[in-house]
Formats: C-alpha cells, sequence, structure tokens
C-alpha cells in the first residue's frame, strides 16, 4: 500500500533505543540476580533524562528481563521457566497434574453463545468449568479455564461440596480415552482477573494456549490457559508435531499428537 517509506522514517523513541542499549549492558555485564546501579547513575552514563530512562526499565520489567524488589533496587531477572505443555508430559487434566495444578473453583452452567460453538454444542447446553492455577516452584505461572460439556460425562456422580465437584469431572474426564488434540498458542494481554492471578498489572503480555481434548471422534474438553509471558517460555516435547501458521498480523502455533 506504499507504506513502507512512511514506516522507516519514523524516529524511533528515545526510551526504545535506550531499551536496546542496556540489554547490550545486561547481557554484556551483568548475571542473573545481580542488582543494577542506581537510576541517578544510569542517567548519567547513557546521558538521558531520569524520565526517559523509567520508561526504558518499565519496558525491560514487562518482558521479564528484569524485576524490582523493594528496598533492594533492579535486579536481573532469570532466565524463562521451560513449561511442559504436551500431554505425553502431563497428562489427561486430571490426576496426572495435580502436582503441577491447584483448583481454585468447579462451576455448572449453560453454555453462553462463544463457549457452545467452540465446544460444538448447543446454546444453553450444560457445561462444567474448573478453574485452576499452575504453580511452579510454589510460584502462580498460568491460569486455566476447563470446560467439560455435561453430555461428555453422562456418569458423573453427585456431589455434596464444591471441591467434590472439580475432583469428579477430573477423575471422569481423566478416564475417558483421548483419541486426539490440538493446541493453539497466542500473544495476549492479562485482564484484571487474570492479572491478579499471576501477580502481574492488568495489560501485561501473557501466552494464551487453547486446548481441545476428544475422545471417541467428538470433542470432551476445552481448556483455556493464560501463561505469564515474562516468566515461561512453552515447550511442547520432542515428539510434539509444531506448525506456525500466520493469523492475520500474529503467529499461531498448532500442535497435535
Amino acid at each position: 500500500m506504499g507504506t513502507t517509506g512512511q514506516l522507516s522514517a519514523v524516529p524511533e523513541p528515545k526510551y526504545w533505543h535506550l531499551r536496546t542499549v542496556l540489554l547490550r549492558a545486561i547481557d554484556s555485564e551483568f548475571s542473573t540476580g545481580q542488582v543494577l546501579p542506581n537510576e541517578r547513575e544510569l542517567s548519567a552514563r547513557f546521558g538521558v533524562a531520569r524520565a526517559t530512562l523509567r520508561q526504558a526499565l518499565d519496558q525491560l520489567e514487562l518482558e521479564g528481563r528484569l524485576v524490582r524488589r523493594r528496598g533492594i533496587g533492579t535486579l536481573i531477572a532469570a532466565p524463562r521457566v521451560g513449561v511442559p505443555v504436551s500431554r505425553q508430559e502431563e497428562g489427561w487434566p486430571g490426576a496426572a497434574r495435580s502436582q503441577a495444578w491447584r483448583t481454585i473453583d468447579c462451576t455448572t452452567a449453560p453454555a453462553s453463545a462463544q463457549l457452545a460453538k467452540s465446544l460444538g454444542i448447543a446454546e444453553g447446553a450444560t457445561v462444567h468449568t474448573v478453574r485452576r492455577v499452575r504453580l511452579v516452584e510454589g510460584r502462580a505461572v498460568a491460569g486455566e479455564s476447563l470446560h467439560v460439556p455435561a453430555a461428555a460425562l453422562p456418569h458423573l456422580p453427585g456431589f455434596r461440596a464444591e471441591s467434590d465437584r472439580a475432583r469428579s469431572v477430573l477423575r471422569q474426564l481423566e478416564r475417558l480415552e483421548v483419541d486426539g488434540e490440538s493446541r493453539s498458542v497466542e500473544l495476549g494481554v492479562a485482564e484484571a482477573e487474570q492479572a491478579a492471578l499471576l501477580e502481574r498489572p492488568p495489560g501485561a503480555p501473557v501466552l494464551v494456549m487453547t486446548t481441545q481434548y476428544a475422545s471417541a471422534g467428538r470433542l470432551v474438553a476445552l481448556a483455556v490457559s493464560t501463561y505469564r509471558a515474562d516468566t515461561c517460555k512453552l515447550t511442547f516435547g520432542e515428539a510434539g508435531l509444531v506448525e506456525v501458521t500466520p493469523v492475520g498480523a500474529t503467529a499461531e502455533v498448532r500442535t497435535a499428537s
């Protein structure tokens, strides 16, 4: 559309250029856990205003390269943690993953139009939704909503308590035989509820992974997981087939087993 020349003429913001310079310094001069010099020293070293410096530091913190600790200062963050997401490594979303996932609650309600479309069921059909948080070394790295159509679990027993409901749904789901699954990953931003769960500010970048599970030729579960993009890198296992498919201006990663 003839916009290349216009884009190339747009000047780079000062804070973004400083971000690049700071990254080079971080990689060459500092190690994980080391404290950066204070803002006054950094401003003097790079010849920038403190406002510009703060913008650059805020950006690097958002990207997970820096972490701020009250009473200590700004530290070099640890490398991203590899989080396995393939079924070969995690198993079904039931007892096999109970060590990694902690259940928050479970609700049973009619499916909205959007959820019904995603699950391939009629709008208003009953769906069980288990909300969970994934922990790595005691820290929350992901939140998940696992949606299971009630029709997929016809023999689900009654439950006396909320915790029994979640446990029953997960156990019954795990008893089904998986004959297909697909995963897609896209970049998103944390909404208020997700941000609070992950201890991140609203609008922080996250990786949203959607997983569909099939059994006996039909979709029996849909999991939407939101991972912290600043501390996590998702690993799909050596046996997983990975495709990168352009979706508009973004890229979608799909795996299938």
